[in-house]
């Protein structure tokens, strides 16, 4: 009889140990997400009052109310169909202006090589997107050359998506107009970016900020292209879509051109940094964090932007 109890007795709390375990490590994926999304947010204006929620939810943090995570990661797996040649990128005197005149960079003089990911910088935004719209064809350049590689061939993502979703075509034919294959081919690559069921025959004028950019995301993938141009790339991604991104980014074999708001992205992928002046480039083979802090670097800044 006592043995028969103690054998319950034991099966019992055995079985309430695990269950502590398991909610204990519960609360600690959820803290960490928590942890996560404030780090990395903390300083997005865009996102404060999400970041100031979180906090609360932290600073709440209760064992017996954490639920299993049901956080959803998309497969974002970038792959060249090509290797790079020697001569990726030349660039040479490059000048853009704004209607108004106004110069967002000068004298911009760079050659990209092998295995350079490259973030630019600028104090105006908008001198990132016009050295991208020029380099990919999109834009004339008020002065200056460039020229490709013949073996490069890239794939980009422009901050502005507008005009590629102007249109009654659901999920599956759009993306079909970027690549070969059949409606099952295109239905795999809207998989990964987590499109299932009937969602890969929503209309695409009526998908929201973050839909449209894992369909982008998606539409880069079919290029397998062996240079990346990606303009502000975290812009109206979850967590979840962020973390996949710069996973893939980090071990991603070709060439990355791109700017971004994000921190941890810009110092977990980039190897070298340039940043765009109306007076030519700095152009730095280091650390984002320690490009940041260096005040012989903050001095230069003020040298090339006439401050």
């Amino acid at each position: 009889m006592f043995a028969g109890n103690y054998s319950f007795w034991y099966e019992s709390s055995q079985l309430a140990l695990r269950q502590a375990q398991n909610q204990k490590a519960k609360a600690e994926e959820k803290k960490k997400e928590l942890e996560e999304f404030i780090r990395r947010f903390s300083a997005n204006v865009a996102k404060s009052k999400q970041t100031t929620s979180r906090k609360k939810m932290l600073e709440k943090l209760n064992i017996e109310e954490i639920r299993p995570s049901t956080r959803k990661y998309p497969g974002i797996i970038f792959q060249m169909e090509r290797e790079p040649g020697n001569q990726i990128l030349e660039v040479e005197g490059l000048k853009a202006t704004t209607d108004d005149g106004t110069v967002l960079f000068d004298n911009v003089s760079f050659t990209v090589e092998k295995n350079d990911k490259i973030v630019f910088l600028s104090h105006d935004p908008r001198a990132m997107t016009a050295l991208f719209e020029i380099i990919q064809g999109n834009r004339q350049a008020d002065a200056g050359t460039f020229n490709w590689g013949v073996t490069i061939t890239t794939a980009y993502l422009p901050v502005d998506n507008t005009e590629f979703f102007q249109s009654e075509k659901n999920l599956v034919d759009w993306l079909s107009q970027f690549g070969e294959g059949n409606d099952v081919y295109f239905k795999a690559f809207l998989g990964r970016m987590l499109f299932s069921g009937e969602e890969v025959l929503k209309k695409v004028n009526v998908l929201s900020g973050g839909e449209k950019m894992r369909c982008m995301i998606a539409r880069m993938q079919l290029k397998n292209a062996n240079c990346l141009v990606l303009d502000t790339p975290t812009n109206h991604l979850d967590l979840e879509s962020i973390q996949a991104f710069n996973n893939n980014l980090k071990v991603y074999k070709g060439n990355i051109l791109f700017s971004s708001h994000d921190h941890e992205f810009i110092e977990t992928v980039a190897n070298r940094i340039i940043e765009l002046t109306p007076n030519g480039i700095i152009d730095k083979m280091m650390e984002y964090d320690e490009y940041i802090s260096s005040d012989a670097i903050q001095e230069l800044k003020k040298k090339m932007y006439g401050a």
